[in-house]
């Protein structure tokens, strides 16, 4: 009987696990990027390009904007992981390879806020 108990449990864990992972799988259009500095004017982009995450835990941004007469053009690959509460980005010079927290973790929305060095930036996802 135990041994049937742990292997609902461990299956019933993987569920849920991959749920809350397969709910990013897919291509988003990054509809607003804000980053604000306490007590100075915040910058707010909108539509900047995509990011794709596929099931394996690799994934794709194409992303091209300007700030503060700098044009970035973010094209490199990353590795991501998530739980239904933080996704975390890997990848090479960029701004957003870092731990976010979901604050809205939906199957069609997402929006995500981090805090470095009294930088707040939020990004608003939506799935293609």
């Amino acid at each position: 009987m135990k041994n049937r108990l742990t292997i609902i449990t461990a299956a019933l864990m993987m569920v849920l696990l991959t749920s809350c992972t397969n709910k990013l799988v897919g291509t988003w259009n990054i509809e607003k990027y804000t980053t604000t500095i306490p007590e100075h004017e915040g910058v707010v982009l909108t539509n900047i390009g995509t990011m794709t995450f596929k099931a394996d835990g690799q994934g794709d941004k194409q992303l091209n904007y300007t700030i503060m007469d700098v044009t970035i053009n973010d094209n490199v690959p990353f590795t991501w992981i998530s739980t239904d509460k933080y996704v975390t980005i890997k990848g090479e010079n960029s701004e957003f390879s870092k731990t976010w927290i979901m604050v809205e973790n939906g199957s069609k929305s997402q929006k995500w806020n981090s805090t470095q060095d009294n930088v707040v930036q939020i990004i608003e996802l939506k799935k293609q």
